[in-house]
């Protein structure tokens, strides 16, 4: 028994030793960063497109904002056009605010207040609508933050609002639990060709023209990182990658989707991010995703979007459209008609029978305010959903989109920027996920006395 007894303490002794011993082992192992992907197309082919939840969510809402706001006039493309000689916004602006050698597109920025910003309250809209995920622009093609940054210092909370209007809305629609996105449109920031002055005058050697006598040539060293006028282009490409990364690291965004030109962003950089991305995902817990416009990220592991269009028949992966609730702008600009509600819906039903999901764009004014035009036809969005809500999210395209007379276009802008006009000869399905029921959709009213078959 005495044996016994030292032989258990002996077995005791050495099972907690090597039990300390493991622990400590644990520890080293779990302190070190575990990375899933790596940035190489191998690895991030992994992850797959899209995941299940996005494919069943078919609508997501996201909002043009920004000091651009400011002068509602012309587009977003206000900080670029009211750089160009005898352009409509740079009469506007000097008429206006004076001389951009005194009145400077920074000028805007005290002046976007966004005083109304209730994150909460959008936060109640965007879901009533019947989006299952929301986020802003989080970056637009001026070189502006739209979140607490430490990296870059033109940002919404050291600068304008002075609030993280990102993160705010974030915590809102997490409590809701809402999906998030965030849009980058800051590659095209970076201003690529500044050495060939002569190139100012078409406006595309990056969003802001480049001339030695603009003032988007500033040596100032603060100023030059609004206008994307680095020192060398490598600076520049490091510079976008932090900002994403940033984002990524405090606000774990559900989708990063990306505008044109990120075909300018060097590969490895797109790699980096993606892999970045995809484990901060893993870290999470949650399955994440991208989405771009062109052709500058492979399909294995990302999400194509067609502004303002889509596909003509359809396609066996996921997809996206990006359009907007104006007639053809993206940011709130004064007068600007929007498109009707049932236009909108029956443009969205199209997408969806071709396997298609919607960001649907709304824009609201510099002080926070989201007009009435715009949540009126939001409400109308909403309770259309509401009560055919079971014939869209979560459902499956069918062996046929459907069919009928209205000619859709085939990739951006297809389809007359999203404002296909159908009538009853037109038909669209989508069937349920456990294919036991065919949603069938008339895109129009029938004529009297006509019959439909």
């Amino acid at each position: 028994m005495k044996i016994y007894r030292n032989r258990t303490l002996i077995s005791i002794t050495l099972g907690l030793t090597l039990l300390f011993s493991s622990c400590k082992s644990g520890s080293a192992i779990a302190s070190k960063k575990v990375e899933k992907y790596k940035p190489n197309s191998e690895s991030l082919s992994k992850h797959g497109s899209a995941p299940e939840w996005f494919a069943d969510a078919k609508l997501g809402i996201y909002f043009h904002w920004g000091p651009y706001s400011v002068p509602a006039f012309g587009s977003a493309w206000y900080p670029r056009n009211m750089y160009l000689d005898n352009s409509s916004d740079r009469k506007h602006h000097e008429a206006t605010y004076g001389s951009i050698y005194e009145f400077g597109y920074e000028k805007f920025i005290p002046m976007f207040k966004a005083e109304q910003f209730d994150p909460e309250e959008w936060a109640e809209l965007f879901q009533s609508t019947g989006a299952k995920f929301t986020g802003p622009v989080a970056q637009h093609h001026d070189g502006f933050a739209m979140w607490d940054s430490k990296i870059n210092p033109w940002n919404a909370k050291d600068m304008g609002p002075k609030r993280d209007i990102l993160g705010e809305l974030f915590a809102a629609l997490k409590k809701r639990d809402m999906k998030t996105i965030a849009t980058f449109h800051h590659a095209r920031n970076g201003q690529r060709n500044a050495n060939i002055p002569e190139n100012w005058k078409t406006g595309y050697n990056s969003h802001y023209p480049y001339h030695p006598d603009l003032p988007t040539a500033t040596k100032d060293p603060l100023l030059r990182k609004l206008f994307g006028n680095f020192e060398t282009i490598e600076e520049f490409n490091k510079y976008w990658l932090d900002q994403v990364n940033e984002v990524v690291d405090k606000y774990s965004p559900d989708i990063l989707w990306y505008d044109s030109w990120l075909n300018m962003i060097p590969e490895d950089k797109r790699m980096e991010m993606a892999a970045h991305h995809f484990n901060n995902g893993v870290k999470n817990n949650k399955e994440v995703m991208l989405a771009h416009k062109q052709e500058d990220l492979p399909l294995e592991y990302s999400v194509l979007d067609y502004e303002q269009g889509g596909r003509r028949d359809s396609w066996p992966s996921p997809w996206m459209t990006d359009i907007t609730i104006g007639e053809s702008k993206w940011m709130y600009v004064e007068g600007h008609p929007y498109k009707t509600a049932d236009l909108v819906i029956r443009n969205m039903i199209d997408v969806w029978s071709k396997n298609g999901i919607v960001l649907l764009n709304v824009s609201p004014r510099a002080d926070g305010v989201i007009n009435q035009e715009q949540r009126t036809i939001l409400k109308q969005i909403g309770d259309w959903m509401k009560v055919h809500g079971e014939a869209v999210y979560g459902t499956h395209p069918h062996t046929i989109f459907g069919y009928g007379t209205a000619s859709a276009g085939d990739g951006h802008h297809g389809g007359q920027s999203a404002t296909v006009n159908y009538t009853e000869d037109d038909v669209r399905f989508t069937i349920s996920k456990d294919k036991k029921a065919m949603y069938v959709f008339f895109l129009g009213k029938p004529q009297k006395g006509k019959k439909l078959t």
